[in-house]
């Protein structure tokens, strides 16, 4: 995290002949919004002075309500390299969003995680660390310009050019967020066809979920200017591997890492084994933050290495944590189930919430699984203790709802306005009436 005081920022605009800055902060369903000015107006910006209408955004506030504050974190000053106007630059700064009685709006996703993390804190740990591994499909644009369901590439897993189609795209994703600042690890092509994966290095928290919508940002444009269509649905394609966002995470404290003892058999400390406990034990409650939308429960299938059950081990892929093998430092859990439809701050937020409370209140973790879960009958598992994640949108509403880890977690105000979003987007799911069903049923009733 930099440590960008108001003159350094004002300073690096007029270096790099910044023209515009995007003030950017992110709505109750993650997709990243923003606010237009002219660098005459950062000043203001770095001041605190700019204001929105809050009342037109997914889960903010009603009509009569309706201004309120962006209020710029200094540490998120960054060029836009990909956005160069033929004048000059664009830059941008995420924002907290606050009322106008200057106090942070509690509807704020990004609020609502720092706040979590501050209880972490209280519990005695300093960091929450976090890394993802999107997953993303390439598809090709028609003539006008939109997306079409033809695969960028007939590339497999790990596939080199020419098979993969789409190498050229990666790598220019890559180096545009290198050019930004990002420490960048591996990208590779994904098991299906026009499917990729790019990993950066884990951070803490809040900035992994600032670099997760970056991320997307970048993906999207690049893809674009490839005249491709990049999507991060977590199963846009019926029979394939759908995209998830495998979620890496560890706590420590004065740079050692919390889920590391070299005593034990499988080198993994009590507080990593009781935060996995938490992790299991609220994994169906909170499904709706790391799994939000209708087509997320198409992806959690068998058959298609997503997870569906609720279990771990160390290197079993059919579970929905996996260890990692790495030890030391980068010790850590993945928990596989999430995928990148989430707003990151809500689930990132869900994820802790529930690792916290098997730490406070010592769960004891379910033995690992050796088995492919895939391969036990229904009565093998629940021998096992081992439960389903949520099978639909309408299971996992119903399991957040009925938490009150969650609500205390998200907060009274963005716990009945998610609710009411997800609701109303399972009943607009229900009535209609697909593709599956006039090709079922059309021809013989």
């Amino acid at each position: 995290m930099k440590n960008y005081t108001r003159v350094d920022i004002l300073n690096s605009a007029k270096e790099n002949n910044v023209k515009y800055v995007r003030l950017q902060f992110t709505d109750m369903l993650g997709v990243v919004k923003n606010v237009e000015i002219p660098v005459t107006n950062l000043e203001r910006a770095l001041s605190n002075e700019i204001m929105f209408d809050g009342s037109s955004i997914q889960g903010f506030v009603r009509i009569d309500e309706a201004d309120m504050y962006l209020y710029p974190d200094l540490s998120t000053w960054l060029i836009l390299e990909w956005e160069t106007l033929s004048e000059g630059k664009v830059a941008r700064l995420i924002c907290d969003i606050y009322t106008t009685e200057h106090v942070p709006f509690d509807g704020d996703p990004r609020f609502i995680l720092k706040r979590n993390l501050e209880r972490m804190k209280s519990l005695g740990f300093e960091k929450f660390n976090v890394g993802v591994e999107p997953e993303f499909f390439l598809f090709k644009l028609d003539e006008h310009g939109r997306p079409t369901m033809e695969f960028s590439d007939l590339g497999g897993y790990f596939d080199l050019a020419p098979i993969d189609g789409s190498e050229d795209v990666r790598r220019d994703i890559v180096l545009e967020l290198e050019k930004m600042g990002f420490d960048m690890e591996v990208s590779h092509h994904e098991v299906a066809f026009g499917q990729h994966e790019i990993n950066f290095h884990f951070d803490n928290a809040l900035e992994a979920c600032d670099n997760i919508q970056t991320f997307k940002i970048v993906v999207k444009n690049v893809a674009r200017r490839h005249g491709y269509h990049a999507t991060f649905m977590p199963k846009p394609i019926q029979g394939i591997n759908g995209s998830g966002m495998h979620t890496n995470c560890s706590l420590s404290k004065d740079g050692v890492n919390l889920f590391y003892d070299p005593t034990t058999h499988n080198q993994l400390s009590e507080t990593a084994l009781k935060f996995i406990a938490g992790v299991m034990k609220h994994a169906q409650e909170f499904a709706l933050v790391t799994n939000p939308t209708v087509n997320s429960y198409k992806r959690l299938v068998p058959g298609y290495e997503a997870p569906c059950y609720i279990s771990w081990s160390d290197a079993n892929r059919s579970t929905m944590i996996r260890i990692p093998a790495a030890r030391g430092n980068a010790t850590r859990i993945e928990v596989r189930s999430v995928d990148a439809s989430a707003n990151p701050y809500l689930a990132i937020s869900g994820v802790l919430a529930s690792g916290l409370y098997g730490i406070e209140n010592n769960l004891k973790t379910l033995s690992p699984i050796k088995k492919n879960l895939f391969k036990m009958s229904d009565a093998e598992r629940k021998r096992l203790g081992i439960k389903n994640l949520p099978e639909s949108l309408k299971e996992a509403v119903d399991n957040f709802s009925s938490s009150s880890l969650m609500k205390e977690t998200i907060g009274d105000f963005l716990f009945e306005k998610l609710i009411e979003a997800k609701c109303r987007e399972w009943n607009e799911y229900k009535v209609r009436v697909t593709p599956y069903e006039l090709e079922k049923y059309l021809p013989i009733i």
